[in-house]
């Protein structure tokens, strides 16, 4: 009689639904918000750390990709680091994804529950976020191809909003409003060109993540070795080559402060454009921050579903529904704890740690890809040039160095609860693989 932890998820995504997968959380509420930030970091042009994160970006991207196609099981970066480095650093892992993943569907519910809902509907912010996280969560346990069919609706309805910004952005300048001098200007009163860039693509960074919560999916894809590189690389290039253009349109549109000023910049281009609705604008940021927040919800169930069948957290994660093979326990749990962060309104201490955190795991990603080259893994899987894995170790100390002081103070309470954690977790699994 199998095991809880040998149930197997049901394989239902093909390539064009991972990739629709992929490029939805990418595309998520960030780039909505971020581009005016990003210009106060860099200037005018804001293109450039745009561009800049998206090759740093692909760098783990590959590492990601050699893995997940090397060992196409739910756990992903946890999985990977489990294997290379033992429990201690596999929970940590984990314990920084799922801390990352269940914040960040918060802080999500909240946004959604506040000021592009109340341009439609005044409602308390603690009733939305209940009645939105637990929508998400049911579709989440009604299957994994439900799931991601919505996300296909959803990403074409973000990307058709983000079409619209950058033609308006066009017609401002076509009709000579606009000011193509601002798409060369580089640096602040503060910072040089180089300095600039470097904090700005920081911030940019935030936008391409997103990318790795698929390798908590490769289980549930068809043939994860063929299409998981495939829609992985063609996802990033895609949400890359809508940024750069997103942030042509936007420098060159409205003045770098009057960017840098708004909660949400790319309305300040449909304001100067004119000709669409505001209201349509706020329609399309709900409907991103709900994708992100089920693609994000996803994610945080595979993995805890995947960490506990790796025997780093309790057995009862593993538990699915027997029709749907959904791993319903896995999804109620993260749901709760990202409902109570909601509702404490706690997220927005933790929401500026979520960068650093990504940052620790992908550089035990990339790590993990060097250290297990002795390992072959599932004949035929994707393999990165040895140099690609290198760089994107180092890129993540680059920007690592470039977070402020006081959120690396955040950030290492957080890192600190998931060292006693996994020393805990690494404990009471080696007695378990000693011999008897």
């Amino acid at each position: 009689m199998p095991e809880a932890n040998d149930q197997p998820l049901k394989r239902a995504l093909s390539t064009p639904l991972l990739y629709f997968f992929i490029l939805g959380d990418v595309l998520g509420a960030g780039v909505y918000v971020l581009i005016g930030q990003v210009a106060a970091d860099s200037g005018g042009a804001v293109w450039v750390p745009l561009a800049v994160a998206l090759v740093l970006a692909l760098l783990t991207a590959a590492s990601y990709a050699e893995l997940a196609t090397k060992y196409p099981r739910a756990g992903g970066a946890s999985h990977y680091a489990t294997r290379a480095y033992g429990p201690f650093a596999g929970f940590l892992t984990g314990f920084c994804m799922l801390a990352a993943g269940i914040v960040s569907v918060g802080a999500l519910a909240r946004g959604f529950a506040g000021d592009y809902l109340t341009a439609f509907v005044t409602l308390p912010v603690a009733l939305v976020a209940v009645v939105f996280l637990t929508a998400l969560a049911l579709l989440n346990a009604r299957g994994i191809r439900e799931s991601t069919r919505a996300n296909v609706i959803a990403t074409v309805v973000e990307l058709g909003g983000l079409a619209i910004v950058v033609v308006l952005g066009a017609w401002l300048l076509l009709r000579g409003d606009g000011d193509p001098g601002r798409l060369t200007q580089l640096g602040t009163a503060g910072q040089g060109a180089a300095a600039a860039v470097l904090s700005g693509a920081v911030l940019a960074y935030y936008s391409f993540v997103g990318f790795e919560t698929a390798v908590n999916v490769a289980e549930e894809t068809r043939d994860p070795r063929r299409s998981y590189p495939r829609a992985l690389f063609g996802a990033l290039l895609t949400a890359g080559a809508v940024y750069v253009a997103v942030g042509l349109a936007a420098s060159a549109a409205v003045p770098t402060g009057t960017l840098a000023a708004s909660s949400g910049p790319l309305l300040e281009v449909v304001r100067a454009a004119g000709g669409v609705p505001v209201w349509l604008f706020s329609a399309i940021a709900l409907v991103a921050v709900a994708n992100g927040a089920l693609l994000t919800g996803i994610m945080s169930s595979r993995l805890a579903y995947g960490m506990a069948r790796d025997g780093l957290l309790p057995a009862a994660l593993t538990k699915v529904l027997p029709g749907r093979r959904t791993p319903w326990v896995a999804i109620a749990a993260t749901t709760a704890l990202s409902m109570l962060l909601a509702l404490t309104g706690s997220v927005a201490t933790l929401a500026s740690t979520l960068v650093l955190l990504l940052l620790v795991v992908f550089f035990l990603v990339n790590t993990a890809a060097l250290v297990l080259r002795r390992d072959r893994g599932v004949p035929g899987h994707f393999r990165a040039p040895t140099v690609v894995p290198v760089l994107g170790a180092a890129s993540c100390v680059l920007l690592a160095s470039r977070v402020e002081p006081q959120v690396w103070l955040r950030g290492l309470i957080v890192l600190g609860v998931g060292l006693v954690l996994a020393a805990v977790a690494a404990a009471r699994r080696d007695p378990e693989r000693a011999p008897g």
